[in-house]
């Protein structure tokens, strides 16, 4: 008797898990749905927040989506993926929610959209850290402002592109638009993205690599201490400074 075929890529794979889920979810697994949730949360959020610009907004979004999937997962064949499949929800969700709102932006009018600047980005503290870990979240909050001010074809496509590192095929595929227009705006998206940050970014070089206190008070105290104890030959000026 011929052995099943086995599936021999990583999306031939994934359908086959995707389709058991699926199974076991319409059968009234709780774990199933929940395993499905938390595997699909992040890119999700992420397309949802892309198109919205709101966190809670997103959240929305992403609650909407899941319990409209959730009621017909019926119509899943797993021609695409599961991912696939969801995403393409939530971004019909999140279209439809822009609109009873009156503020999605026209596709035939990216190019006359006004720039706004982004606001100061806010400092967060770190007890381990605090140097790196506000820089981190620096650069974290200006790709964020910058990644929002960009018009919604392009932001979504960016965001899917380049933060959930999509392919090409299958962010077409989740928004329904060809491939070469999904190029098109991530590249559009790039040099609008490269507009916003150069001017920002380069008044951010003087910020580099500080050496602010804690860590220079601590220095500082270590090296007059050395010097102090003699464990370092010091010149008779030095000494002199020393015991002022």
């Amino acid at each position: 008797m011929d052995m099943p075929e086995q599936p021999t890529s990583e999306l031939a794979l994934s359908r086959v898990v995707d389709a058991e889920l699926v199974r076991l979810a319409r059968e009234g697994s709780a774990s199933a749905l929940r395993l499905i949730v938390r595997r699909h949360n992040q890119r999700l959020y992420r397309v949802a927040r892309a198109i919205v610009r709101d966190d809670a907004e997103a959240e929305d979004v992403m609650q909407e989506a899941y319990l409209s999937a959730f009621r017909h997962l019926a119509k899943f064949r797993a021609d695409a993926s599961l991912a696939t499949w969801l995403t393409r929800i939530v971004v019909n969700k999140a279209v439809g929610h822009l609109r009873r709102e009156r503020i999605m932006v026209p596709l035939d009018a990216v190019d006359k959209v006004e720039w706004p600047d982004a606001d100061a980005m806010p400092h967060h503290a770190s007890e381990l850290d605090p140097e790196r870990t506000a820089a981190r979240s620096q650069v974290r909050d200006l790709l964020e402002r910058a990644i929002d001010n960009l018009p919604e074809p392009f932001r979504v496509v960016f965001v899917m592109r380049m933060v959930e590192q999509l392919s090409i095929k299958e962010t077409a595929c989740s928004l329904g638009i060809p491939e070469e227009t999904v190029k098109t705006r991530l590249h559009r998206a790039r040099k609008l993205m490269r507009d916003q940050l150069q001017a920002k970014l380069a008044s951010a070089l003087t910020d580099t690599f500080p050496f602010q206190d804690p860590r220079c008070a601590d220095f500082t105290d270590a090296l007059l201490a050395r010097l102090a104890e003699g464990s370092e030959p010091a010149s008779p000026g030095t000494q002199a400074s020393l015991k002022q």
